[in-house]
Parts: C-alpha cells; structure tokens; sequence
C-alpha cells in the first residue's frame, strides 16, 4: 500500500541521521587530573550531563533533574552545550565538569555504531571524572544489547533503562503529526500488546538512579506502564477522550520501510528500521515490567492520565 493523503508514513522511533564514528578526541591529561583530585561534589548535589536534552526523553530528565536541585548541562546539536554523536570533538567540552551523565543516543540505541560511539563516549567520560553513567535502552530490542555491553565494558559506573513504547509517541512526533493531520496512525505494530510508558517516568527514573549512589549500579532496569494496549487500543482511547474519530491502520514492516525510502530515509536506516520493528513488535513485550514502583516507590502514570492531559493540551486537534 502506497502511502496517501494523511499517510505520513515516517520514522516513529529516530528523528537524525546517524554514521559510523572513527574519529578519536584528544586527552588533556593535566585538566583531568586536576579536576578528579579536587571535585567533592556529593551525590545529591550533581552536574549532569543530558544529551538529546531536545528531544522527547532528554527534555524531560533535564526538567526533572533541575526540580531535583541538580545543575543540567543541557547538551544537543545546536544551543550553548553542543553535543553530536557523530562529532567526538564535542563530547569532551560537553563531559568536562560533569559528575553524570544521560546517553540518548541518535537516531537509536541499536543502529549501526552506535555500540562502537557509545562505548567511545562512556571512556572518555571515565578519563574527565564522570562518575556515574545512565543509557536509555529498549525493552525486547537485541539490536541494543551490543551498545549495552560497550557502556558496561568501559569502566565506568553503569546503569541502563530499558523503556517500553512511549505514550508520547502518539502526541509528539510524527505519528502525531499523521493523526492530527489525516486522521489515522499507519504503523507496523499488527495486534501486539504494549505497556506503554510516560516518558516523564523514565526521566523520573534516570534522576533517581544518578542521584543513589551505587545502588543501581551495574543493573539493566526495565520500566513500563502499568497495563497491556495494543495500538488499536490506544488509538481507540484517544478517539473517545478527545471527541474525534481516528483509525488504526496497520501495515506490514517491510511496506512501511518502502513509505520511509519515498520520504528520503537512508537505506541503511531504512534497514536498520524494518528489522526492528519485524522484531520488537513481534509481542515480546507483551508483559508489565516493575521498574518504575522499584526505583520511584510507586506505579507508573496511567495511559488514561497521559490521553487526558493531551486532550486538555490540544495534542491532536487539527
């Protein structure tokens, strides 16, 4: 099926461009002795690192960690603190004086090169002082284990959160730019179930964990919402809160990677994507994970609050 009006067949979970990183920084021995022997900054009281602090996850852990009393260090492709996974040039002024750090990495945290640049960033941070890293995973996604093992392996405290699908996909991005704009969400997710989650629970969650120390340290933390839904579901839940028809119309894996060549999406990305959505939407994540309760002490923010909210914020009107 050829997408039409009110098709945006596009990339739902990447947003940039990605390339394989080969180029090494340079080590200022001397800064980062000084600084490692003459920082004390305790554990509550941190500078942090946010990359992608533009995008849907970023912006939220860099909200949450300055009402958590913290120093962001907001750090993005353009803005005061310029950060590019693809430019190692730009990590080291972005790291030096951070106590932690928040790895979002662009366009996915299993697309190609990014264990090789994820590994890259996490030693360098390791030789500047950074205590305390924090990447944001993908629950079912195999694609990432590789990225995951590269941030274990560098010799910095370590911890990642494995999201589920966020709720925020249907009122950001894209996929709601479709909805708003023709009515309906054309997607590759069939029937499965998902536990969708807040991504301001994931944010919740990264603030907590840099700020405890070593007690998530080492650890993969699965985060969810609180129930199952399929897409169908969802998008039936936002139609009745929001007093507006929208359809659900799901396509097959390798024809929405067709629709994503027409809009000018690299192959190797277009790739990248059919063979994650023919995996990670295959009803893996058809279970709730506990993350959220473990590490915040309650249960995530139900999808009917996040439809609400969006309803009351005009998130899908035209």
């Amino acid at each position: 099926m050829a997408p039409g009006p009110g098709r945006q067949l596009t990339g739902a979970m990447t947003d940039n461009r990605t390339r394989e990183t080969t180029r090494d920084t340079t080590r200022d021995t001397t800064r980062e002795t000084t600084r490692e022997t003459t920082r004390e900054t305790p554990e509550n009281t941190m500078t942090v690192l946010v990359t992608g602090a533009t995008g849907r996850v970023g912006s939220r852990v860099a909200e949450a960690a300055r009402d958590a009393g913290h120093e962001v260090r907001a750090a993005a492709r353009s803005g005061p603190v310029l950060f590019d996974w693809t430019d190692p040039a730009t990590w080291t002024d972005a790291l030096r004086g951070a106590d932690a750090a928040f790895l979002a990495h662009q366009p996915d945290v299993g697309s190609p090169g990014a264990a090789e640049a994820v590994g890259a960033f996490a030693r360098r941070a390791g030789e500047l002082g950074v205590r305390h890293l924090v990447l944001l995973s993908a629950r079912g996604e195999h694609q990432a284990h590789a990225t995951e093992d590269a941030l274990a392996a560098a010799g910095v405290r370590w911890t990642v959160v494995r999201a589920a699908w966020f709720a925020q996909n249907f009122s950001e991005g894209p996929l709601a730019d479709a909805m708003r704009e023709g009515g309906e969400l054309v997607f590759p997710g069939g029937e499965v179930l998902e536990p969708f989650i807040d991504v301001r629970d994931v944010a919740e969650v990264v603030v907590a964990v840099l700020g405890a120390g070593e007690r998530y340290a080492g650890r993969v933390l699965e985060v969810s919402g609180g129930r199952l839904l399929s897409f169908r579901d969802a998008v039936a839940e936002i139609s009745r809160a929001g007093g507006r028809e929208f359809s659900y119309v799901p396509v097959a894996a390798v024809e929405y990677g067709a629709a994503l060549r027409g809009f000018g999406v690299p192959e190797g990305e277009v790739e990248f994507l059919i063979d994650l959505f023919e995996t990670n939407l295959d009803g893996r994540n058809a279970y709730v994970s506990d993350g959220v309760r473990e590490v915040l002490g309650r249960g995530p923010r139900e999808f009917s609050r996040f439809v609400d909210e969006g309803v009351a914020g005009a998130a899908w009107k035209r």
